[in-house]
C-alpha cells in the first residue's frame, strides 16, 4: 500500500498537488461564518486569533433507544421465571396474556437513554519542537503535533418522551431538553490511513505554554486531563468563548500523507451488539480527515490540510476513497468504533 502511495505522489509531484490544494482552499476568503457542503462552518475568534472549522454537534434520533433485544444473561440466570403454561387452568395465565409474563417480556426490551452531542471547532492541525523532560532530569527536544479545539455546549439534547395511552407508557416522539453545562472526556487518535498505525494523545505539560504563545490564546488552554474537570455551559451565543483546549502528539511518522482523528467523548451516543462482555461495543466519534502533501525534510514547514486530496484520475479517486475507508470524498464524518 505505501509503494501505491508513492506512485501516485512521484505521478501527480508534489508541489504541483501542493499549489493546487492551497488554491482549491483558500480561493474563497472567509471573513465572518461560512457554511461548505459537507455541513462544517468556519469562523473567526477573537479568543485564538484566526479561523477554527466548526463541527456542529450530530444527535440522532435512532441513538436514543437499542431494541427490541433479549436481555440473556437475565433470561439465563432465572430459570425459576420461565413460564410453565401445566401449572396453569387451560394453560394460560389467570390474567394478562403469555406476552405480558416477565420472561417473555425480557425477550422484547427497549432500552432508551438521553443523547446529546458538543458542538467542536478547531485550528489547523500543525507541528513545532518543544523541550521535553526526560526521566534523570535530562531534557530532549521532540517534534511535537498538536491541535487547539475549542468544544461549546449548545443544548437541545434528545430525550424519549411518554404519553399514557390506557394506563401504559406509550414512548412515539422526542422532546429537546437543556441543561446548565455538559463535561467533555476527550480521547483523541491520530491514524495514519496508510500503515494503519495510530498515535494516541499524549499529556506533554512543557508543550502547552509554547503552544498557548504561539497559537496567541487568550482564552485558558486545558490539555486532555485539565479539561475534564471544566464545565461547558450552555450557550446559543455565536461568539461564545466555550472552553479550550489542546491535543499532542510524539513520534508521529514523518513520511505520513493520509491522516484521520478520531475524537470520542463528544456524545454518549454508542453501539452495541447483544450484551455482556462479549458483546461488540462501538463510541461515536468524531472522525475528522487530513492530507499532508510534504516529506520527512523540514516537517513544521509542512502545511497539514483539512479534508481528502481531490482527483480527477478515476483510479487516484478510489485510491484515496479506499485509503480514508469512505464512499466519497467526506471532511468529516461520524463514525461508530471500538476504543483500543
Amino acid at each position: 500500500m505505501r509503494s501505491a502511495s508513492q506512485h501516485l505522489m512521484r505521478r501527480v509531484g508534489r508541489k504541483g498537488l501542493s499549489a493546487l490544494l492551497l488554491t482549491l482552499t483558500t480561493a474563497t476568503p472567509v471573513c465572518a461564518q461560512e457554511t461548505d457542503t459537507s455541513g462544517s462552518s468556519e469562523q473567526q475568534t477573537a479568543f485564538a486569533p484566526g479561523v477554527v472549522t466548526v463541527i456542529p454537534g450530530a444527535a440522532n434520533p435512532d441513538e436514543t433507544f437499542d431494541g427490541p433485544l433479549a436481555l440473556q444473561r437475565f433470561i439465563q440466570s432465572h430459570p425459576e421465571l420461565e413460564w410453565d403454561p401445566t401449572t396453569f387452568e387451560n394453560g394460560r395465565p389467570h390474567f394478562d396474556p403469555r406476552s405480558r409474563t416477565l420472561i417473555e417480556m425480557a425477550k422484547q426490551v427497549v432500552l432508551r437513554r438521553e443523547i446529546y452531542c458538543l458542538e467542536f471547532s478547531f485550528k489547523p492541525l500543525r507541528q513545532i519542537y518543544v523541550d521535553v523532560p526526560l526521566a534523570g532530569g535530562q531534557v530532549q527536544r521532540k517534534l511535537v503535533w498538536y491541535m487547539v479545539y475549542r468544544v461549546r455546549y449548545r443544548g437541545n439534547d434528545l430525550r424519549p418522551a411518554a404519553d399514557e395511552v390506557g394506563g401504559s407508557k406509550l414512548y412515539t416522539r422526542l422532546e429537546a431538553v437543556s441543561y446548565q453545562s455538559r463535561r467533555f472526556f476527550p480521547l483523541a487518535t491520530l491514524k495514519d490511513q496508510v500503515s494503519e498505525r495510530e498515535y494516541l494523545d499524549r499529556v506533554i505539560p512543557s508543550a502547552k505554554p509554547v503552544i498557548a504563545a504561539r497559537e496567541r490564546i487568550t482564552a485558558p488552554l486545558y490539555n486532555s486531563v485539565e479539561v475534564f474537570n471544566q464545565r461547558i455551559p450552555l450557550s446559543t451565543d455565536q461568539d461564545a468563548p466555550g472552553v479550550w483546549g489542546v491535543l499532542t502528539w510524539m513520534d508521529v511518522n514523518p513520511d505520513v500523507d493520509f491522516l484521520s482523528l478520531y475524537v470520542s467523548g463528544l456524545t454518549n451516543a454508542f453501539e452495541e451488539d447483544g450484551e455482556g462482555e462479549d458483546a461488540p461495543y462501538r463510541r461515536k466519534m468524531l472522525q475528522l480527515n487530513f492530507f499532508r502533501p510534504g516529506d520527512a525534510m523540514n516537517q513544521t514547514a509542512d502545511t497539514i490540510r483539512f479534508g481528502m486530496p481531490p482527483y480527477s484520475n478515476e483510479e487516484e479517486h478510489a485510491y484515496i476513497l479506499d485509503q480514508y475507508n469512505v464512499e466519497e470524498l467526506r471532511n468529516y464524518r461520524w463514525v461508530f468504533r471500538s476504543i483500543k
